[in-house]
């Protein structure tokens, strides 16, 4: 999407040309002045004219887990409320469907109501696979079809985003991993959480495999004069000891800035490692936990400057129209089960 070139309002009092020239501030790249006056001298009602405005200054939304367990008309509010900010793009951080069938019909029914509802906005969307999307062969095999490939990467005005699946395992650790994960979702309570399936550590830091490695270390070494590098995932792969293959990927970026999004938790946390900023989102329509108060729907808003990426979570019970509300009736929703008890 071609960035579009913004300019403040300019005012002209019938000054005389002299004084209107010399008011101007900053001129855009064509040489026109995106800010203009008709004041001469040093007392004027602003702190400043430093205006930050770069041709490099963008912004991009990323929104948090929908599934498993998506909250009716949560996800339709935040494309709506993104519809509003308008940033260049939107990424996402996986789990975007419920997924729980591997009937194709039925696969491809839940991506049509998905696609629906993220083309309602102007702003392209960017998907990132869970495991709700992407555990299973038949879920990878539906996604291939409509969207090509598990994971890729781009360019977008000098910083490269690399979009990672962390459900990239052997067949046959997927075959243990789906029924183990069948078999649990029969038990509840303490039978639940000492099942085979709560024991395999790919339940909450997932796996990168060589192959996906490989090809991230190529791609990295391939753009080594990019300004920042981004990257989405769904689980906190890093997070597992004794997987090499993530390891060899942060390796590969040791000498350059990057940034780590990543959801599964349905919980926004925040930490530090190797210098480096690793966030796992929240919600934007997915279950809640009621007991946590970092545990609520939002949307991430991303702007990259020239010293950097700035970082602002913002609750979708905080972004309202012009009306004053939440758009597409949401007064009404809970967007914080710890506040509202909704029903889980």
């Amino acid at each position: 999407m071609k960035e579009s070139k913004i300019r403040t309002a300019r005012w002209t009092f019938g000054v005389p040309l002299l004084a209107f020239i010399m008011g101007c501030s900053e001129s855009s790249s064509d040489g026109e002045a995106i800010f203009q006056h008709d004041f001469v001298s040093t007392a004027v009602p602003w702190t400043h004219d430093r205006f930050d405005k770069n041709d490099g200054k963008f912004s991009f939304a990323i929104i948090g887990d929908l599934n498993g367990g998506e909250r009716p008309a949560i996800f339709e509010v935040a494309i709506e409320q993104l519809t509003a900010l308008r940033p260049d793009l939107i990424l996402s951080v996986g789990d975007l469907i419920d997924g729980v069938s591997e009937d194709a019909g039925s696969l491809h029914a839940e991506w049509d109501f998905f696609d629906e509802r993220a083309l309602r906005s102007p702003v392209p969307l960017f998907r990132v696979g869970g495991n709700h999307d992407l555990t299973a062969q038949a879920l990878r095999d539906v996604w291939i079809e409509r969207y090509g490939a598990l994971y890729y990467h781009f360019i977008y005005n000098d910083v490269l985003f690399l979009v990672l699946d962390t459900e990239d395992y052997t067949p046959e650790r997927r075959i243990e991993i789906r029924d183990a994960r069948n078999a649990a979702s029969e038990l509840i309570g303490e039978e639940l959480a000492q099942s085979s399936y709560y024991e395999m550590p790919e339940r909450q830091t997932g796996n990168i495999g060589p192959e996906q490695s490989a090809y991230f270390q190529e791609v990295i070494a391939a753009h080594p004069e990019v300004r920042w590098t981004m990257l989405f995932m769904h689980k906190p792969v890093w997070a597992r000891e004794d997987e090499p293959d993530f390891v060899a990927i942060e390796t590969a970026l040791s000498d350059r800035p990057y940034s780590v999004f990543g959801g599964h938790y349905h919980i926004l946390s925040h930490e530090v490692r190797n210098g480096r900023d690793y966030t796992q989102l929240s919600t934007t329509g997915g279950s809640q936990n009621p007991s946590s108060d970092m545990a609520f729907d939002h949307i991430t808003l991303v702007t990259m400057t020239e010293d950097g990426p700035s970082v602002a979570h913002l609750r979708l019970d905080g972004i309202l129209d012009e009306s004053g509300h939440v758009p597409v009736a949401g007064d009404d929703l809970c967007f914080q089960a710890s506040r509202c008890g909704a029903p889980q």
